[in-house]
This record gives structure tokens, sequence and C-alpha cells, in this order.
């Protein structure tokens, strides 16, 4: 079996959910406290000898995240799951109703300290719809919050009863703890025009750990996808444009359906195979090891 299983041609079967700037005071807040969102999602696998020429014909068509730096951004996160994994199981099988909670950090880790902040996230499907719900807080305070069972003051994490006691009780009934990190530069693309709802993204060097989950530790990280390899992923209110399925026809990019929480269990070989053969993601070989991103 090659490493990558493709399914060129495939028709996406759920949506995401991304976040839209609201009063943003840098990439790291380019999503209000809390906010509910769907779109429709794509991902694509590209040859990075090839971005540039993407990156070309997209900066043509659409603008630069506004609150993203020239380069891109690091993007980190900490997921959490049970010991017997049951978040990743749940992805694996296809089960139509699935969350998964994780801890997620915009900027460098290495500068990452207590005051930081950082958004906690369920990120949950219901047939073939996707939400994303996140809720800002200091590293510290989130920390506490997931690490140490600490309840959190709802006046300082904005009075959103709801998402608190869901994210508390997921983690206390379920014993969550975390498992694996994931890592990558994003590049960010919004659309202007008719291409309003469109955001396209690249993630290049898409790495993690399963040790060492503070984000400053500087400890060493895996390769989950070959480093010649992008992520580019077509997120879209209700369409995608003719004009970006044309240019990803053009590029020869394939579609896939990967989870890099899937990916990052699977090269630290925390989880075997699933026993029905029904996963279709990236299966990683040999992941390399890389200098740490600090």
């Amino acid at each position: 079996m090659s490493w990558l299983s493709r399914r060129r041609g495939a028709v996406p079967d759920e949506t995401d959910a991304e976040d839209s700037p609201t009063k943003p005071t840098g990439y790291e807040e380019t999503a209000s406290r809390l906010h509910a969102f769907n779109r429709y999602e794509i991902k694509y696998l590209i040859d990075e000898l090839k971005v540039p020429e993407l990156r070309e014909t997209l900066a043509a068509r659409m603008d630069s995240d506004p609150y993203s730096p020239h380069g891109g951004y690091p993007v980190t996160s900490i997921y959490y799951d049970t010991a017997d994994l049951r978040f990743y199981w749940e992805k694996i099988e296809g089960l139509r109703f699935r969350r998964k909670v994780r801890m997620r950090l915009y900027g460098a880790p290495a500068e990452c300290v207590e005051e930081t902040p950082v958004h906690v996230e369920i990120k949950q499907r219901v047939n073939r719809v996707t939400q994303k719900r996140r809720l800002a807080l200091p590293y510290a305070q989130a920390r506490r919050w997931l690490d140490e069972r600490e309840e959190v003051d709802l006046e300082t994490a904005g009075g959103s009863r709801g998402f608190v006691s869901e994210v508390t009780t997921l983690v206390g009934n379920l014993d969550l703890r975390p498992i694996v990190t994931t890592g990558y530069q994003r590049e960010a693309f919004v659309g202007r025009e008719a291409d309003l709802g469109l955001r396209v993204t690249i993630d290049h060097r898409v790495h993690g750990r399963d040790r060492d989950f503070h984000f400053a530790s500087g400890a060493e990280n895996r390769f989950l996808i070959p480093p010649k390899l992008a992520v580019v992923e077509l997120k879209a209110n209700e369409r995608v444009p003719y004009w970006a399925t044309d240019l990803t026809a053009a590029l020869d990019m394939s579609v896939v359906r990967i989870s890099k929480y899937c990916q990052s269990i699977e090269a630290f070989s925390l989880a075997p195979r699933s026993r029905y053969g029904a996963a279709d993601h990236l299966a990683p070989s040999s992941p390399t090891t890389l200098v740490s991103s600090r």
C-alpha cells in the first residue's frame, strides 16, 4: 500500500469551521472569544515545489489574511483524549456524531507564557456538519482548567456557561488528558468581492510530538506528513468557486480526508490501524525527526 491513500475527484462530505476576524488584536485573536461557525471544507495535498504557483494565483484573486504576518504564522494544538483514545477511534470509524477537545496556540510556541492567549476548542461533527466552538483564555488558566480540573471563572471567561460546562464535563467524566500535539506554519488567504466567503490556507511542515506538552518546552518533534508536501484547505460558506477547483486540477492537487490528530497518533504508534480498514486519511511511514520548532 502506498503512503498516500488518494481519492481523486472525491466530493467532500463534511463541513468545517473556521474563524472570522472579530475585533482582532493580531492573528492569535482572529476569532471572537467564543463563537460557533460552519463551513464547507475541501482538503488537498500539494507538492511544495508547486506552492509558489498556487500562492501567485491565489494572490491575484484573493487577499492575504490581514491579521497574518508575511510568511504566515505558527499554529500549535494540544489534543486531549481518553486513555483508550476514544476520540481517535470515533474519527477512524467514521461515527456520525463525534467530538474532540484541543488547546490551540496562534504564534511562536517558544514565546508562549502564562499570560499568552490560547483557545480551548471543541470540534464537533453531527452527520455531515462540523462545528468549531472555542473560548480564549490565558494559557495558565486554560492549563489549570484542562490539566488540573480547576473551575473556570465565568466572569473572566466571558460568561459562557454552556460551553464551559460542556468542556468541564467531558474532561472530568472521560478523564481526558493531553495525548499528542500538532504544529505547522500556516499561510491564509481570504476572498474578496464575489468570493467574500472563501478562505484558503496552506499548512507547511506539519509536525507533532507525544510528550512534553508545554507549548514552550522546546521538545523534539516529528514530521507527520513528509515535508515535501503541504496541506491546502479550501473553505467556503456555500460553494467553492469554479476558478478554485480549476486551479486545484491544473496543479494536480489530490483531494484527501486527513486528520492531523490521527496522523500524530499513528506517527507515534499510539494506536493500531482501524480494524475495519476504512480510514480514509493519510498513513505515515517512518516519520522523520526534526529539530525543535522553537
